[in-house]
């Protein structure tokens, strides 16, 4: 199998291609880790391939935060420089000086 390396890192902030959302993200999946339901769910003429990175992001649009879970084809960028919304951002990130968002260190028990 082909390896591949995720295009978008852990605290970059990404929108979608397509749909009118986007938001951080907080893990990467190599290739696609999900349901068959999941995939099936996805109309056949807009359904990503699998062997690409997916993202976890914790994601918002103009009326909700949610986490959502893409594929790399279907993600940019975003350097627009609105804040996030999504409350759960700072449960799971805190902001560098650079801006950037970084993990939250987690408390081992």
């Amino acid at each position: 199998m082909k390896q591949r390396s995720a295009k978008f890192t852990i605290g970059e902030v990404v929108r979608h291609k397509v749909f009118p959302f986007r938001g951080v993200v907080f893990d990467v999946d190599p290739e696609f880790a999900n349901t068959e339901e999941w995939w099936n769910a996805i109309p056949a003429e807009i359904r990503p391939h699998k062997d690409q990175p997916f993202y976890h992001l914790l994601a918002e649009n103009d009326e909700t935060a949610y986490v959502a879970y893409v594929s790399e084809q279907n993600l940019v960028h975003d350097d627009s420089g609105v804040p996030l919304k999504n409350p759960q951002v700072e449960q799971v990130f805190e902001v560098a000086p650079t801006g950037q968002f970084k993990p939250k260190a987690m408390m081992a028990h």
